[in-house]
C-alpha cells in the first residue's frame, strides 16, 4: 500500500502544477492541458488560417500594386515620351503687308488693328497697343511666328495720305536715346480664325511655360497647391489642412488634390467619383513626379487644365482660355483677367462670368488678395485689380466661324498637301481670307436676306465668293443665309443656271477680234429664230419683250439684251466663244456646244464664276483662285507654300474694253441702281438672271475685290428675284459696309479714244470730229487711217470747190 500511494504522489503534485497559471513553465516534453481542449486546437488553427490568409492577401495587394504600378507607369511613359495632346490644326487670315505707296488707306489698317483686339492707348509701349491720330497710326505689333519664321516685337508708326501709305518709321533705340528709323515694310500679324478639328472634341493652343506670364504661374501655385515644389506628387499636408477646413465648414469646401494629382486625373482618368479612381490619381500622381521635373509638370498642367465648353468643344489650356474669353494673346492680359483665368481652375461653369458675373468677379478678387498676401503684387496694383469689371468678350468665342471658307480650305489641303497634313498635329495653316471683308459680308447677308424671304419666299437661300482681283486669292465666302452655320455649302457645291452672267465673255471674244467689232459695233435687235440640225428652233426673247432694230456693241452689254447677245455670239463662232470661256477658267465640258449657251443656259458654281471674272477683272490675266497660302509645322518647317501666279490667257486690250461695257453697265445698264448709292466710284458689275427667275446672280468689281453673288431656292423653284431685284441688293449692302475702292484699270497700249456720231437709230458711225467718244482697240491703225483719209477727202473737197 505504501508502496503504491508513495508512487501517486508525483502524480497528484503533476496535477496541481498543471492547474497553476500558463505563464508557469512545464517540465519539457509535457503538453498543457488546456492545450489539449478541442476548443483550443481549434482556435488555433483558425488563428493561423487567418494569419496566413492574411499575409496572401498582404501578398496579393502587394503584387497587384506592383503589376499597377507597371501598367501605370507604363501608361505615363507612353504619353509623356510621345505627342502628350491632339493638337488642332491653327487657322490664320492673311497677313496685312504694308509698305509707302501701297494702296491701303487709314481706315483699312485702324479695322485691321480693331479686329486683332489692339487696345487704344495714350502712349503705346506694349504689344498690342496703338494710337490713332489724324492719318497716323502708332502701335507695337505683336511678336509672331510667321511662315518665314519668327518676328519680335516692332514699335512703329504708319502715317497715311487718303488713299494710300505714305511712310512707315521704327522707334529705335540708339545711344540710350529713342528716334525714328525710316522702314521700307512692315507686316501686322494675321488674325486667328479658329482650328481645323482634329480627332478629339479639346481645343488649345500650346504655348511653353517659359512662354507664359510669371504672375499667371504664381497665383496658380498660390491658390491651387503652395507646396508644388516641396511634395512628392502627392501632398499629405494639403490633405490635411483640407480634411480641417472640411470638417470646420461642414462640407466640402476645400480639396486636397495637388497639381500633379489634377494633371493625372485630367490626362488619365474620367471624373467619376469613386475611391479607386482617387488611389490611381494618387498613384499615378507619384509616378508623374519620380519621372518628370516641376516644369515638365507645370508645362503640361499649364496647358492641360479644362477652363471652358464652347459646344461641343472643351477649351484647355491658358493660352487657350485667353483666347477663348478676352480675345487677346495671354501675355497681353492684365493682372486681374489672368487671376479670373486662374480663379476658374476650380470650376468653370461654377464661376462662368457671363452667367454668374458676381462669383467670376468674387473668386477673381479672391485670387488676387492672395497674390497681394504673398507680395507677389503691391497694395496699389492691388486696389486697381479689384476694382476692374471682368472685361471678358461679349460672348465667348475662338473666332466667328467661316464654314463655307473652312470647306474650301479642306478641299485645297487635300488636293496642295495631301499626306504630308496630319491632323491632330498642330499645324500652322496661313490661308488668304480678310477678315473684314468675310465679316462685312456675313453682316450683309444677315441684314438684307430677311427682306428678300418676304419678297421671294422664307426658303430664298444665297452665296457669296470674294477674291482679289489681281491675285485670285480668295477673300471671304458665304454659302448660305446663315453664314455660321456649317451645312450646303452654296459657295462651291451648288452648280446654278448662270444666265446672263456669261455675257461678258461673248462680248470679250468678240473684242479679241478688234478688225471685227468695237465698243461702237451695231448689233441687230430684231425678233429672231434659230434653227438646229435636227430643225429644232429656238426664237430668244429680250427681257422686256421689246426689239429696237440696232444698238451698239456696248449698250447690249451694260443693258444685257438677249437677242443682240446670241448674234454677236454666232457671229464670232461658238467655239470661239467656248475656247475664250476655257481661257477665263471655266471647264469646256461644263459648256455645251448650243446657241442657248450665249445666254447662259448651263450651270456653274459662284465660285467657278468668280474665276471667270477674276480672269477679266485683272487684264485677262488668270490667277488661279486659292485659299490656302501656306502649312507650316510647330517647329518652322514648311510643308506647303504658294505665292500668287498669274498669266496672260486673253488679250488685256480686250479685257479692258469688256471692263469698259461693265462699268457703263453700272452707270446705265442693268445695274444702275448701285451707281445711285456710288456715283463716283467706279465700279463694274454685270446683273444675271436666269429662265424663270430661279436664279438671281450679280459680280461686282471694284479696284480690291471680285464679288460673286448669288440667290435662289435648292429646290430650283421660282425666286421671283432679277439680279438686279435680288442678288444685286445683298452686293449693294455688302459694298456700302466694306467701303469699296474705286476702279482705276490703266489703259493698254494700243488702245486709243475715237469720235462718233450717233446716228438717229441709236447705233454709231465713225466721226473725225463726233460728238460720242469710245476707246477703240485698233492694232493696225485702220481706225486712225480711216478718221486721216476723211479729213484729207475733206479737204481735197473743199479745195476742188
Amino acid at each position: 500500500m505504501s508502496d503504491r500511494q508513495s508512487s501517486s504522489e508525483p502524480h497528484k503534485a503533476a496535477s496541481s502544477f498543471s492547474d497553476k497559471p500558463s505563464g508557469i513553465s512545464h517540465s519539457e516534453g509535457e503538453v498543457p492541458e488546456a492545450q489539449k481542449d478541442p476548443k483550443f486546437i481549434r482556435g488555433a488553427g483558425k488563428r493561423k488560417r487567418i494569419m496566413y490568409a492574411l499575409l496572401a492577401v498582404g501578398l496579393i495587394v502587394v503584387t497587384a500594386m506592383t503589376l499597377l504600378g507597371f501598367r501605370l507607369q507604363q501608361v505615363v511613359s507612353d504619353k509623356f515620351t510621345g505627342q502628350l495632346w491632339q493638337l488642332p490644326s491653327v487657322v490664320y487670315a492673311r497677313e496685312l503687308i504694308l509698305q509707302p505707296g501701297a494702296k491701303v488707306r487709314y481706315e483699312e489698317v485702324l479695322n485691321e488693328l480693331k479686329q486683332l483686339k489692339y487696345q487704344q492707348v495714350d502712349a503705346p509701349s506694349r504689344s498690342g497697343e496703338y494710337k490713332a491720330s489724324r492719318l497716323k497710326l502708332e502701335f507695337v505689333r505683336r511678336p509672331f511666328t510667321f511662315k518665314e519664321g519668327k518676328e519680335d516685337e516692332r514699335h512703329v508708326v504708319v502715317e497715311f495720305d487718303y488713299s494710300a501709305v505714305k511712310r512707315i518709321s521704327e522707334w529705335v533705340e540708339r545711344g540710350g536715346k529713342k528716334e525714328l528709323k525710316q522702314l521700307g515694310i512692315i507686316r501686322i500679324e494675321p488674325k486667328m480664325l479658329g482650328m481645323l478639328e482634329s480627332q478629339t472634341t479639346e481645343q488649345r493652343i500650346y504655348l511653353p511655360k517659359d512662354q507664359m506670364p510669371s504672375a499667371l504661374i504664381d497665383a496658380l501655385i498660390t491658390t491651387e497647391d503652395r507646396d508644388f515644389y516641396q511634395h512628392d506628387g502627392v501632398s499629405i499636408v494639403a490633405i490635411g489642412r483640407a480634411f480641417i477646413a472640411n470638417v470646420k465648414a461642414g462640407r466640402t469646401v476645400q480639396g486636397g488634390s495637388t497639381l500633379t494629382q489634377q494633371l493625372a486625373k485630367n490626362l488619365f482618368l474620367s471624373s467619376e467619383r469613386s475611391l479607386w479612381r482617387k488611389i490611381k490619381e494618387a498613384y499615378m500622381a507619384l509616378i508623374i513626379d519620380h519621372n518628370y521635373d516641376k516644369d515638365q509638370i507645370l508645362d503640361a498642367y499649364l496647358n492641360q487644365v479644362y477652363l471652358a465648353q464652347s459646344g461641343k468643344q472643351a477649351i484647355h489650356g491658358f493660352a487657350m482660355g485667353a483666347h477663348f474669353y478676352f480675345g487677346r494673346p495671354l501675355s497681353e492680359l492684365r493682372v486681374d483677367q489672368q487671376a479670373m483665368l486662374v480663379g476658374l481652375v476650380k470650376g468653370p461653369s461654377y464661376y462662368n462670368p457671363w452667367r454668374y458675373p458676381e462669383r467670376a468677379t468674387a473668386r477673381r478678387n479672391l485670387v488676387l488678395r492672395m497674390m497681394h498676401d504673398n507680395q507677389m503684387i503691391d497694395s496699389a496694383s492691388y486696389e486697381r485689380a479689384i476694382q476692374r469689371p471682368l472685361d471678358v468678350q461679349e460672348k465667348g468665342q475662338l473666332s466667328r466661324r467661316q464654314p463655307a471658307y473652312f470647306d474650301q480650305l479642306r478641299r485645297e489641303l487635300t488636293e496642295e498637301v495631301g499626306d504630308k497634313f496630319e491632323s491632330g498635329k498642330g499645324l500652322r495653316l496661313f490661308t488668304t481670307l480678310d477678315p473684314l471683308s468675310q465679316e462685312k459680308a456675313e453682316e450683309a447677308v444677315r441684314a438684307t436676306m430677311p427682306k428678300m424671304a418676304k419678297k421671294a419666299g422664307a426658303n430664298i437661300e444665297n452665296a457669296i465668293v470674294i477674291a482679289d482681283r489681281n491675285t485670285g486669292e480668295v477673300r471671304a465666302m458665304v454659302g448660305g443665309s446663315k453664314p455660321g452655320y456649317a451645312g450646303f455649302n452654296r459657295a462651291i457645291d451648288a452648280k446654278r443656271q448662270i444666265g446672263s452672267v456669261v455675257k461678258p465673255a461673248i462680248y470679250l471674244a468678240a473684242l479679241s477680234q478688234p478688225e471685227r467689232f468695237s465698243l461702237a459695233t451695231s448689233l441687230e435687235d430684231k425678233p429672231l429664230k434659230l434653227t438646229g440640225e435636227r430643225g429644232e428652233t429656238w426664237s430668244p426673247r429680250n427681257y422686256d419683250r421689246q426689239y429696237r432694230g440696232a444698238v451698239p456693241l456696248y449698250l447690249a452689254l451694260a443693258k444685257s439684251y438677249n437677242i443682240p447677245t446670241v448674234n454677236l455670239g454666232m457671229a464670232v463662232g461658238l467655239d470661239d466663244v467656248i475656247d475664250t470661256m476655257a481661257k477665263l477658267g471655266v471647264d469646256r465640258k461644263e459648256i455645251p456646244p448650243l446657241p442657248s449657251m450665249l445666254l447662259g443656259a448651263f450651270t456653274l458654281t459662284p465660285f467657278e464664276v468668280t474665276q471667270m471674272y477674276q480672269t477679266i477683272a485683272s487684264g485677262g490675266r488668270k490667277a488661279q483662285l486659292k485659299a490656302l497660302s501656306a502649312v507650316v509645322t510647330n517647329d518652322g518647317d514648311v510643308l506647303f507654300q504658294q505665292l500668287p501666279v498669274a498669266s496672260q490667257v486673253v488679250p488685256e486690250q480686250a479685257a479692258w474694253l469688256t471692263m469698259y461695257g461693265l462699268k457703263k453697265a453700272v452707270t446705265e445698264g442693268t445695274a444702275r441702281y448701285l451707281n445711285s448709292q456710288f456715283p463716283s466710284s467706279r465700279l463694274a458689275g454685270k446683273t444675271g438672271t436666269s429662265d424663270k427667275g430661279r436664279d438671281s446672280w450679280y459680280v461686282g468689281i471694284d479696284g480690291r475685290e471680285v464679288v460673286t453673288v448669288w440667290m435662289g431656292k435648292d429646290d430650283n423653284s421660282n425666286s421671283n428675284l432679277t439680279g438686279s431685284s435680288g442678288a444685286l441688293r445683298l452686293y449693294t449692302d455688302y459694298i456700302l459696309r466694306r467701303d469699296p475702292e474705286p476702279l482705276v484699270q490703266q489703259q493698254p497700249s494700243g488702245i486709243s479714244t475715237f469720235d462718233y456720231q450717233r446716228n438717229q437709230n441709236g447705233t454709231y458711225s465713225q466721226r473725225c470730229l463726233g460728238q460720242d467718244h469710245f476707246p477703240a482697240w485698233d492694232p493696225n491703225g485702220t481706225l486712225k487711217v480711216t478718221c486721216v483719209k476723211k479729213v484729207q477727202r475733206f479737204f481735197q473737197n473743199l479745195f476742188d470747190w
